[in-house]
Order: C-alpha cells, then sequence, then structure tokens
C-alpha cells in the first residue's frame, strides 16, 4: 500500500506556498486579505487539494498541473467555514483550537472574507495558464455545481432544516452526500479531466468519489463517539448532546462501522476496474476510512 501520509508530506509545501502566492497577488484592502489568510492557514488537513492531486498523478500528470484548481477548491471549502461559524448559522467560537474568523475580525468582515474566498476561487481558475480554455470552463462548471445549491449549500440548507429531528438513513445520505460529498467528488473528477480520463473512467472515479465522501462522513460520525477532543477539535459526543442524526444513531455503532467498510470496498472496486492502477487512490479511500481526526 502506498504511504498516503508520506506523499502528503511531501506535497503539502508545494500547495501551500502556491496558494499564498495567488492571495498575495490579490488586490483588496489589507484588512480583508488578513481575513482570508487567517482562515486559510487555520491548520486544515487539506484532504480535497491532496486528493485532486492524487487523482491527476493517476493519470501520470504532475500535481503542478492541478494547483490552481485545488487552490480554489480549498478557497471554497474555506469559505463554507467561515460562514458556517457565524451566529445566524452553528454559531461556533472556535474552530481547529481557535478562534473563529468572525470572533477575530467581526462578522461583517468574516462574511466579506467569505465572500471573496468565493469569488476568487473562480477567477483563480479563469486566469490560470495551466489549462485550456474549454478545461477552465468545464473545471468552473464543475466547481460550482459542487458548491451551490444542487451541492454543498444545498447539503447546508437540508442540515439545517433536520436538526433536532430523527432523520432517515436516506435523509441523512442527502445531506452528506450534498454537504460533503461533493466537493470531495470534485477533487476526484478535477484530477481526472485534467489527467484525460475517457467517460467511462470518469464514470467509475465518480462512483468511487461517492463512496468516499459517504466513507469520511460515516468515520466522522464515529469519531465523535470513539476519538478523543484532542483528535477531532470539538468535545466527544457533541452529535449525540446536540440531539443530531447521525449513521450510528440510526444503525447502532456496530452497523455505522459495517456501513463504513461497505463504502470503502465500494470505493476500492470501482478502481479496480480502471484501466489503470491507482494506488494513490487506493490509499486515500483507507485513510479516509481509518483517519483518527
Amino acid at each position: 500500500m502506498t504511504n498516503i501520509k508520506t506523499y502528503i508530506e511531501e506535497k503539502l509545501p508545494l500547495f501551500e506556498a502556491h496558494m499564498m502566492e495567488r492571495i498575495d497577488a490579490l488586490q483588496a484592502p489589507g484588512s480583508l486579505k488578513e481575513a482570508m489568510i487567517y482562515s486559510l492557514k487555520a491548520g486544515g488537513k487539506r484532504i480535497r487539494p491532496m486528493l485532486l492531486f492524487a487523482a491527476l498523478e493517476t493519470y501520470g500528470k504532475k500535481a503542478d498541473a492541478g494547483l490552481d484548481a485545488a487552490c480554489a477548491l480549498e478557497m471554497i471549502h474555506t469559505y463554507s467555514l467561515i460562514h458556517d461559524d457565524l451566529p445566524a448559522m452553528d454559531d461556533d467560537d472556535l474552530r481547529r483550537g481557535k478562534p473563529t474568523n468572525h470572533k477575530v475580525f467581526g462578522e461583517a468582515t468574516a462574511i466579506l472574507a467569505g465572500d471573496a474566498l468565493l469569488t476568487y476561487a473562480f477567477e483563480v481558475i479563469a486566469r490560470s495558464e495551466a489549462y485550456s480554455s474549454e478545461q477552465a470552463v468545464e473545471l468552473i462548471r464543475m466547481l460550482s455545481f459542487a458548491a451551490g445549491p444542487a451541492g454543498m449549500v444545498g447539503g447546508q440548507v437540508a442540515d439545517m432544516e433536520g436538526e433536532q429531528k430523527k432523520l432517515s438513513l436516506g435523509e441523512l445520505e442527502y445531506i452528506h452526500h450534498h454537504k460533503t460529498g461533493r466537493l470531495l467528488a470534485f477533487s476526484v473528477m478535477a484530477g481526472a479531466l485534467i489527467g484525460g480520463a475517457d467517460e467511462m473512467e470518469k464514470a467509475l472515479l465518480e462512483t468511487y468519489a461517492r463512496h468516499i465522501g459517504l466513507a469520511f462522513q460515516i468515520r466522522d460520525d464515529i469519531l465523535d463517539i470513539e476519538g478523543t477532543e484532542e483528535e477531532i477539535g470539538k468535545p466527544v459526543g457533541s452529535d449525540e448532546s446536540n440531539e443530531k442524526s447521525t449513521y450510528p444513531s440510526l444503525l447502532t455503532m456496530a452497523g455505522a462501522k459495517k456501513k463504513l467498510e461497505e463504502e470503502l470496498q465500494g470505493a476500492q472496486s470501482a478502481l479496480a476496474s480502471l484501466k489503470r492502477p491507482a494506488p494513490l487512490l487506493e490509499a486515500f479511500a483507507d485513510l479516509i476510512a481509518k483517519r483518527t481526526s
């Protein structure tokens, strides 16, 4: 099995440097850039950009070719976290052990920092010299779909509407497929597009992405019960105390672990049908299913 943690450690500096280059190039008030950078550098795992690189390298391309798409993706993920933490949404004071953006810069600046990251993400792709015009347009279409009303935003609305009521398994999967899964799917599909995957391979990779998206959330729910506060960055058992529907609450812990294993097997099965080896993507699926934070 490929050592995916070593791979991530090797690629992270490349990604971080490129993202800061893109922010440094931005013509904007200093206070706005400071708020944007604060959340971009808040210590995330960068799973989405690294997954994009892994998909790209499956097609023999270097990670460099995916840098602008990966930066755009991380900007949109970060904007969503800034807005999620606002008093009107989750009303959180801490994220990853640090004060949330609005606690440091105020609500108005936090909202605008999120808006700036969302819109600048598309400019980064549009201005990129790494992609043809056709690729840039398709990447923008894919990312706007993943982040918009049929994707992450729609999933967040469904999540809010489902608070403090018992959801069916189908409703829970809808939320996570949209809120979390769509951006993870973009990671894989953007790498496939830039790498030159054919239509059959794209379909298989989309199946892979759907499975790892659900696996990611199931593991999250399990860690909320079995993890430690240091590992997960929030109080253990917070989902239960907030009366939130989760995979363990609907399926029991044993059922949730069985479901997690099924999603992992589904992801690996899709990769097995590809016309080429995909050791990085195989290792990523395993990492997502077994992560401790």
